[in-house]
């Protein structure tokens, strides 16, 4: 019998309320073991990852969920700095954004995310693409620890 993955961090940068909302919410109705931990703008973004405070007993995450339309700091500088961190770049990036563009999905890739997932825009379709990203990076893929 297979062990079940063993339960990671996952950290969401979201500044709309209501996808973290429905990002907590497909967490509990797929009884997804990880823990969540959101912050709202990418600079609180830099500070959890560096552990800067307010974040200096923050979990070192093993997923990162990040939005590109971000206040402070966009998802493209946030992703730039974590892919140029030699203590960050090892942690997949997730973009999960509401933009379809062409140019912020290849810049995306240029910048080294791991996945790009344009957000669906129901809820039913915004829970299953959160399930198959935390199966696919918790379950299928190997992650440094």
């Amino acid at each position: 019998m297979t062990q079940p993955p063993e339960p990671i961090d996952v950290l969401l940068v979201e500044d709309d309320p209501g996808d973290v909302l429905m990002t907590r919410e497909a967490f509990e109705h797929h009884k997804i073991r990880n823990t969540l931990s959101v912050v709202s703008d990418g600079e609180q973004a830099l500070q959890f990852l560096r552990r800067e405070p307010p974040y200096e007993d923050a979990p070192r995450p093993g997923l990162i969920l990040l939005d590109l339309n971000l206040p402070r700091r966009d998802g493209r500088e946030v992703l730039a700095e974590i892919k140029a961190s030699p203590e960050l770049r090892s942690i997949p990036v997730v973009v999960l954004t509401t933009s379809e563009a062409e140019e912020d999905i290849a810049r995306s890739y240029d910048l080294h995310a791991n996945a790009y997932v344009t957000k669906p825009v129901d809820f039913d379709s915004f829970v299953e693409a959160v399930r198959q990203i935390d199966s696919f990076f918790v379950s299928v893929v190997k992650l440094p620890h």
